[in-house]
């Protein structure tokens, strides 16, 4: 069944968001995380590190032990229409992120409960692809809590590109240059643990409604190369591992992960596109001595593991 409420129409996206941004800021449904942006050069790469700024710190902190008090609840059932920005299809809705850091920072939610460790779908990327086929931005996905997801419902999430004010458009995309053009999965030589990656063919965002399918066929290639599993419970598939995946209109990037934590600096899938969030200055100076990539490498498995595997 076509029914057009259920929908995304061309061109109608970003448009939806803007004005949805301004109505939730004036009524206060979306309250941002106010922070202050710094680089830190390492490995090739200009980090981006966002900590949250002195006036915002407060507050910030009173939300957070607000949503970590009492019973956990989940946000998307029902969500706050005061955050809808449309329905993308029958299976999907759009909805703006409340504690957002990153501006115009976009979730796309199954409208019932799916487990946030259920494998990806192929009308999960359908509907991340309608997005991305409107908005030029970072699609990004957290399979479990180990991967830094904060819901157990179901979500894939976008945010507009470029994520800062200098460098690519994603920080890390410095060190897919070495790979560029090379077909099928391959590795990253900069990356020193265990990921898969591959380009996406230029006009797959087109059509957006073969470029879910193709998506999916690539995401699950990328799953097997890293060793990731489909397990079975209760007839849904299920994820054998924690793991990140990022994609643009140009690659994805698969990384499964060891923890959620590094020195109290929890790390979700924005860290392996270059950017990164702390909370206060002691974790920013403990991020620089460490260094952002070994922080990375600390949450993810090692490269070798690569090699056992195949």
């Amino acid at each position: 069944m076509n029914d057009s409420r259920h929908q995304l129409a061309p061109g109608s996206l970003l448009p939806a968001i803007l004005r949805c941004s301004r109505h939730a800021l004036a009524c206060g449904a979306m309250q941002p995380i106010e922070t202050e942006e710094e680089y830190v050069r390492d490995a090739g790469i200009d980090f981006l590190v966002r900590r949250v700024s002195g006036l915002a710190r407060k507050e910030e902190d009173r939300q957070r032990t607000g949503r970590e008090t009492g019973p956990p609840a989940n946000p998307f059932l029902p969500y706050e229409p005061d955050l809808f920005v449309a329905g993308i299809s029958h299976s999907h809705v759009a909805l703006l992120n409340k504690f957002n850091v990153i501006d115009h920072h976009l979730l796309i939610v199954t409208r019932r409960f799916v487990h946030q460790e259920g494998l990806i779908a192929g009308e999960d990327f359908a509907a991340l692809a309608a997005c991305m086929a409107q908005l030029d931005g970072l699609g990004f996905y957290n399979g479990g809590v180990l991967a830094g997801a904060s819901q157990a419902h179901k979500h894939l999430q976008l945010v507009p590109l470029p994520l800062g004010k200098r460098g690519p458009p994603v920080p890390m995309e410095t060190l897919f240059e070495p790979v560029r053009g090379q077909p099928g999965i391959v590795r990253a030589p900069g990356l020193a643990f265990l990921h898969a990656f591959s380009w996406i063919e230029p006009g797959w965002f087109d059509d957006p409604a073969a470029a879910g399918a193709r998506l999916h066929g690539l995401y699950r290639a990328l799953l097997a190369q890293a060793g990731v599993r489909a397990l079975d419970a209760g007839g849904e598939a299920r994820q054998s591992a924690p793991y990140n995946l990022l994609l643009t209109r140009s690659w994805m990037l698969l990384v499964p992960r060891s923890r959620e934590h590094f020195d109290a600096i929890s790390i979700n899938a924005l860290g392996f596109a270059g950017s990164l969030f702390v909370r206060e200055e002691a974790q920013l100076q403990a991020l620089k001595r460490a260094g952002p990539m070994a922080a990375l490498e600390a949450v993810s498995l090692p490269e070798v593991a690569t090699r056992a595997q195949s």
